[in-house]
């Protein structure tokens, strides 16, 4: 059989991740810087606000907070101006990463696809070969070859054969040991 991973571990496959977290947030910053710009002037301006507060000085912090009122508008008209400039731009992205998406998903199927190709054919080339065995062994008069055990099941194998002769663990256990050498 194929020692290859099955292909559902695909997810974790670099092949398959278009853009990180990180790439998208520097992506989106070029895209629009505007609206950080904005974000930052708010938080300074309430930062300044605060500082004013614990000085008690009322007519900084009044100043303070319409000029935060002032930011956050530029940052809302920001929003608005960039999500109208950019809507066909995003329009673009949205579709181009369906269709990476779809490739992607077509990708992995038929990557699935071969994988139990492969898996069927080499099922068919044991059971061919076994048969073939099997056949051979009855036109020699003799009695067919024990079908070949899996190496995970050797162990239960050995042990229910020595359930059937009525031996113990250790016999059976000796002859798994013989068995692998």
């Amino acid at each position: 059989m194929n020692s290859n991973p099955l292909p559902s571990s695909f997810e974790d496959n670099p092949q398959f991740r278009e853009e990180t977290g990180l790439q998208k947030f520097r992506r989106r910053l070029k895209e629009e810087p505007l609206i950080p710009l904005g974000c930052a002037a708010t938080s300074y301006a309430l930062y300044r606000a605060y500082r004013s507060m614990k000085a008690g000085d009322s007519v900084e912090m009044n100043r303070m907070f319409r000029a935060r009122i002032y930011a956050q508008f530029f940052t809302l008209v920001a929003v608005v101006a960039g999500g109208m400039y950019f809507k066909a731009e995003r329009q673009q992205r949205r579709e181009f990463e369906q269709m990476v998406e779809e490739r992607k998903s077509q990708e992995k199927r038929d990557a699935w696809l071969r994988e139990l190709e492969i898996r069927d054919k080499e099922d068919k080339d044991w059971r061919e070969r076994h048969a073939a065995m099997e056949a051979a062994a009855k036109q020699a008069g003799q009695k067919p070859a024990p079908k070949p055990v899996p190496e995970q099941d050797a162990a239960r194998s050995a042990i229910e054969q020595s359930e059937e002769k009525s031996i113990g663990v250790f016999d059976a256990v000796m002859e798994l040991l013989s068995r692998r050498n």
